[in-house]
């Protein structure tokens, strides 16, 4: 069986090659990055072809129909802007921590990636979280981002006042937000 339509890349190939580090016949690399070993190497081979592969490396379809697809170029691409906007604008370094108070938008995703191409950590949490959730997850964490959309901001800033790590304050969504920096802006 092929993977995701490549022909060159079969699923017993890659269990194999899993299974040999298991048996510690392969060696590890001393630093792993999801975002730069496997969907930059992904979107190399997409280039090599000349074509696009069949699937897509992101597709979010949402209850009304809207649907967003990334290659694996694009999704490279805006995973490095983001992370330019998390390390410059946001002024994040690695091992910094972030948190994002989001439903599952294609921004959430798309932070994930950037964070980990950034080496920052991501902490996510869900759009169902009171005040007191988001307030604790800040303290224990010691969070110098939040993440959230306009929507949630209100509950978000409610709790923000006694949260001594915050540098910056990151809204996902078209509106604008005294304080807060927006992400599509941005990118």
């Amino acid at each position: 069986r092929t993977f995701h339509g490549n022909n060159r890349l079969f699923t017993s190939q890659i269990i194999s090659y899993y299974e040999s580090i298991n048996r510690c016949e392969k060696k590890l690399p001393e630093y792993f990055n999801f975002a730069s070993d496997v969907l930059d190497e992904w979107a190399r081979l997409e280039k090599v072809d000349g074509k696009k592969t069949p699937n897509p490396a992101f597709w979010w379809i949402n209850d009304e129909g809207e649907e967003v697809k990334w290659s694996f170029e694009e999704l490279g691409s805006l995973s490095r802007k983001t992370a330019n906007v998390l390390s410059v604008a946001c002024g994040l370094q690695r091992g910094d921590r972030v948190i994002a108070v989001l439903p599952r938008v294609p921004e959430w995703w798309l932070l994930n990636v950037a964070c980990m191409r950034a080496g920052i950590v991501f902490i996510p949490g869900t759009s169902q979280l009171t005040a007191k959730d988001i307030s604790y997850r800040l303290q224990v964490s010691r969070a110098k981002c939040i993440i959230t959309n306009d929507t949630l901001a209100p509950a978000v800033e409610s709790v923000l006042l006694g949260s001594q790590f915050l540098k910056s304050k990151l809204i996902v969504g078209q509106g604008s937000r005294d304080g807060w920096l927006n992400l599509k802006e941005l990118l």
